[in-house]
């Protein structure tokens, strides 16, 4: 088995397609199956890992070489997660068995993994009762986001949902708010965040998605002085995160 598996703080790299089959039967926790190619058995996981509602994500031969350490891969790829993912209805939940009013992050393409582990080791002292974060397009709880959080992954609820926009509505049959953070929007100083609330943090390149745009009920911004306009994500997620703690005091 020395050359299947890898082991390193991410958890298992799992290479080759009947070890990467046996996991998925297991129920093992996985994050991600890199696959390059179809038919025969890659065609097989590619069914199991959809029944596991596993992320598959097609890759050459160079991204497999690499995650696998160099060693035979078989055309796959898989990647334990680092914890496991929640429901947004776990997510709630933690906020009814506290007695405070959901305190919830919302990610739309957080892509660099240093960003989104910033973004839950700032939830996690800022009292958020978790992150919520795209199936596409987004970083995962991989070893680079463990290690960028300081363990705060460990703690902070994290759910990842195939369709962020049908989320945001869930959110909302929930009587939670939902406050995007643009250019556009008013002082965020100026905002009451006391009630029940989910901040929406744009990826690093391109902020908020147009559609997600459309379902926030409130848009903030912060104060740009310098020659620069932007902030990085994480940074300016740290900055909102904390107006609602003071808002709502630290009692």
């Amino acid at each position: 088995m020395e050359d299947k598996y890898l082991k390193d703080d991410a958890g298992s790299v799992i290479c080759g397609r009947n070890p990467v089959i046996e996991a998925l039967k297991s129920g093992a926790n996985l994050d991600t199956i890199y696959i390059d190619g179809s038919g025969g058995s890659l065609n097989v996981i590619r069914r199991l890992a959809k029944e596991n509602n596993i992320v598959i994500k097609d890759a050459d031969d160079k991204k497999l070489s690499k995650l696998s350490g160099g060693r035979s891969h078989q055309g796959v790829v898989a990647v334990g997660a680092c914890g496991e993912y929640v429901t947004v209805d776990d997510i709630l939940e933690i906020s009814r068995n506290k007695g405070t009013k959901p305190f919830i992050i919302i990610c739309d393409e957080i892509e660099d993994p240093h960003n989104l582990g910033a973004i839950i080791r700032t939830a996690e002292t800022s009292g958020a009762d978790g992150v919520i974060i795209p199936k596409r397009r987004s970083a995962s709880l991989n070893a680079t986001v463990f290690k960028t959080s300081a363990g705060a992954a460990s703690y902070v609820p994290v759910a990842r949902v195939s369709n962020l926009a049908a989320c945001i509505d869930t959110l909302k049959e929930n009587g939670i708010w939902i406050y995007g953070t643009d250019a556009s929007g008013s002082d965020y100083t100026k905002t009451d965040l006391t009630g029940s609330c989910a901040l929406v943090i744009g990826s690093e390149g391109n902020g908020i998605s147009r559609l997600i745009s459309s379902k926030c009920d409130f848009m903030m911004k912060l104060p740009m002085l310098g020659k620069i306009n932007s902030l990085n994500a994480s940074v300016a997620a740290g900055i909102f995160m904390y107006e609602v703690l003071r808002q709502r005091g630290t009692e």
